[in-house]
């Protein structure tokens, strides 16, 4: 979807300031989101893709307003309220006011390394690669209304097929309830002036992880 989250390229948001010796979590509250949010997903009732897309659907003055784990709380909430596992009293009240949603799996001890261990996206392919490296490919001009893994100052502009990187889950598909829908996915090559300007370095080149169906033959 185009929202406000999907920034790269636009200008106005400030410089990007690295935060020297960053502690993986600032608060403790950010530790306990993480863990809600993996110990949530244990349930089944929405995969990865649709938490990225909760938290690209927040109101764009509450994205940017948010921290990152607060982005991550507030996409837990939006799907914790449309899967039904809590209502909107319960959040304003911050404790339980109706009997318990049944969920296939609660969160045990014996669950929590595989729940940390990085996951597999790699997927049997259902035909051969359509690029091969070295290929001329154009970034599809789309406008999706859900999630999608394509920037948009790509969108239209032509780059270099890089490397093939295998066959994948498709994220656009997991988050609308169509399955895995594998498809293979691209290292492509954009030059800086293309999608800057003339007015770019020259020398800047960018990468971008793409799905077949992102790209078309230039």
């Amino acid at each position: 979807m185009n929202g406000v989250h999907d920034m790269g390229g636009m200008h106005g948001f400030g410089a990007v300031i690295e935060e020297k010796n960053e502690p993986v979590f600032h608060e403790p509250w950010e530790g306990r989101v993480f863990a809600l949010n993996r110990a949530m997903g244990l349930t089944g009732l929405w995969n990865l893709d649709m938490s990225r897309n909760a938290q690209e659907r927040l109101p764009p003055h509450v994205y940017l307003a948010s921290s990152y784990y607060e982005r991550w709380e507030r996409g837990l909430e939006k799907l914790l309220l449309e899967s039904g596992l809590v209502d909107a009293d319960e959040l304003a009240a911050g404790r339980a006011l109706h009997p318990a949603k049944p969920v296939a799996r609660k969160l045990a001890a014996a669950d929590v390394p595989g729940l940390l261990a990085r996951g597999s996206y790699a997927r049997p392919a259902p035909a051969p690669a359509r690029f091969a490296v070295g290929a001329r490919v154009r970034a599809k001009n789309i406008n999706p209304v859900t999630h999608t893994r394509l920037p948009r100052y790509v969108r239209g502009h032509v780059g270099v097929v890089e490397a093939i990187r295998g066959c994948h889950v498709f994220p656009d598909s997991t988050t609308t309830g169509k399955g895995d829908d594998p498809h293979w996915l691209y290292t492509v090559v954009f030059d800086g002036v293309d999608l800057w300007g003339p007015q770019s370095d020259p020398t800047v080149k960018v990468s971008v992880e793409a799905w077949e169906p992102y790209l078309q033959a230039a």
